[in-house]
């Protein structure tokens, strides 16, 4: 197996942003102010509102969209895996195009095969993540429709039903992100098909790009609390 120390420092950066970037974004005060969560503040407004009115069809067919998009991504992991495995066995075949390529590609062929290991995993993580986020979902959906009638709005038990929704809500939306965020850092892994060095640029850009969108965008900006 052909690697050297600029290889393991890629992948070890590769891990320490993931990881660094993800714990910041959830469990820190600064990841608080993050658009994810901003966004998350208007699920509770939105079951509070929803509990208000008897015609609750809006707020089903928004479930739905949702429930269609986490598919949607489920969906196009499970193609991604595959085209990573198949790029794992056509190993012999790929390597002598690539070499031909004028980029500089040299890889020994155990050395190309773990990298496609590499990426197989990160896709079947993402799978992980929007399969439970579609689960989570559906029981959001139930939880939609067993919600009580805006006769009993003022009820302990309506209050105690709009958090246990608000609750479920958000952590349907936080494996949905984390699904993302490893479609996200997929991109950046590619670099390391081309060279470890690439690696380490591509997958600084992606921590760039996803924290800007997190806390700089004009999104997040649009979201600011009034």
């Amino acid at each position: 197996m052909d690697y050297s120390w600029i290889d393991v420092v890629a992948v070890g950066f590769f891990i320490l942003e993931w990881t660094t970037y993800a714990i910041t974004l959830e469990h820190t005060a600064y990841g608080r102010d993050s658009l994810s969560a901003r966004m998350n503040v208007y699920r509770e407004v939105w079951i509070r509102r929803m509990l208000e009115r008897e015609a609750r069809i809006v707020d089903t067919h928004i479930m739905t969209s949702l429930q269609n998009g986490t598919a949607w991504f489920a969906s196009t992991t499970l193609i991604a895996i595959g085209g990573s495995l198949a790029l794992l066995r056509a190993t012999n075949e790929v390597m002598p195009m690539l070499q031909s390529l004028p980029i500089g590609f040299s890889a020994a062929p155990a050395m190309w095969e773990i990298k496609c290991i590499g990426l197989v995993l990160i896709f079947v993580y993402a799978f992980f993540k929007f399969a439970w986020s579609y689960r989570l979902f559906n029981y959001v959906a139930i939880l939609i429709g067993a919600t009580p009638p805006a006769a009993e709005r003022d009820t302990p038990e309506a209050e105690a039903h709009v958090m246990r929704t608000t609750q479920l809500f958000g952590a349907a939306a936080r494996h949905f992100n984390r699904g993302q965020r490893a479609f996200f850092f997929a991109l950046g892994y590619l670099g390391w098909f081309v060279s470890p060095w690439v690696f380490l640029v591509s997958t600084a850009a992606v921590v760039i790009v996803t924290w800007r969108r997190q806390f700089a965008s004009n999104a997040w900006r649009a979201m600011a609390p009034s």
